[in-house]
């Protein structure tokens, strides 16, 4: 266990961030997340639980849900792992955001407030190689904004990779020390900005009292027992993947009967099967494959040429094989 609270814990970011004692590291985060562009001087937090409207419908619990001094809507969430269709869960819970700020009665003219989604993500979506993500309402041909009130921002925390000494601005200060939290041995930053040392003091695991230890340890447990079985799950869907496009490969190879067709085959087959399986699939356990692969071509007497170039892996790992 380390020092630090693992804000990817469900308990460990909402009580980093989600009560009154640390209202000041959320304003603080929120201002140097927006730069510039929006000051927030002071906020509430909101009932974070959303009851459906109707008995069968599906509530919601947001992380934090807050409005600032001038009545603009925040809602802020912690994605610790991937999540099936999280673009449109979130766009569900900014609805929510909305439609919770209808009057009853004919008088009402719809004269809501803006809506802010914070959507801080431990995974990257597919295909995706930004950082931050903003969406807005904008016309899609000159890009001009067509209304104010709608903003989502998504942080892909893994493409984060800036080592401490290469933050220069307090937001990715901030990056830096989610991502790293769990790690840390000390609260970089604290003589730069004077709110990482309140955050020192209220991250200490040390100083939860026994009842919120008990609730973090299960919360770090459920993270983490989630990231084993996805781990698991990736390896052998990569696997799959490979094992499928080396079968195809093969065919392909062996039909035109000569090494160069069955090399073009191994290369054309590997990358359908790579390319299913990465979407479930980790370097580690695409490595194992490729010496899996490797291991069986050998076997077959297929040439030591003709094997690097369907797996990509160099003579001297094929021949210790």
């Amino acid at each position: 266990m380390g020092r630090f609270i693992n804000p990817f814990s469900d308990f460990g970011f909402k009580f980093l961030f989600g009560r009154e004692v640390s209202k000041e590291l959320l304003i603080e985060f929120l201002n140097d997340l927006f730069d510039g562009e929006h000051v927030i001087k002071d906020l509430q937090f909101l009932n974070n639980e959303q009851l459906p409207d109707y008995p069968e419908g599906r509530g919601i619990i947001y992380d934090i849900y807050c409005q600032t001094a001038a009545g603009e809507y925040i809602i802020v969430e912690m994605q610790g792992h991937t999540h099936v269709n999280f673009k449109e869960r979130s766009l569900y819970y900014m609805s929510r955001g909305f439609i919770t700020q209808g009057s009853k009665g004919t008088d009402w003219n719809f004269a809501i407030k803006a809506v802010y989604g914070v959507f801080l993500m431990n995974f990257i979506f597919a295909g995706n190689q930004k950082l931050r993500i903003d969406v807005i309402l904008a016309d899609r041909d000159t890009g001009e904004l067509f209304c104010d009130k709608f903003r989502q921002i998504f942080i892909a925390l893994p493409l984060f990779d800036k080592n401490e000494d290469e933050c220069l601005t307090d937001f990715e200060r901030w990056l830096y020390v989610l991502k790293n939290m769990e790690t840390l041995k000390r609260m970089p930053f604290k003589a730069r900005k004077a709110v990482f040392e309140k955050l020192e003091e209220i991250a200490d695991v040390g100083a939860l009292s026994p009842e919120e230890r008990e609730k973090y340890d299960q919360s770090v447990k459920v993270y983490r027992d989630y990231l084993v079985t996805m781990e698991g799950a990736e390896q052998q869907g990569l696997r799959k993947g490979l094992e499928e496009g080396l079968a195809k490969g093969l065919a392909k190879g062996l039909a035109k009967g000569h090494a160069e067709g069955l090399a073009k085959g191994l290369a054309k087959g590997l990358a359908e099967g790579r390319a299913e399986g990465r979407a479930e699939g980790c370097a580690e356990g695409e490595l194992k494959a490729k010496m899996e692969s490797a291991g069986n071509l050998k076997r077959l007497g297929v040439e030591i040429s003709t094997i690097v170039q369907a797996t990509g892996l160099s003579p001297e790992e094929i021949e210790n094989l």
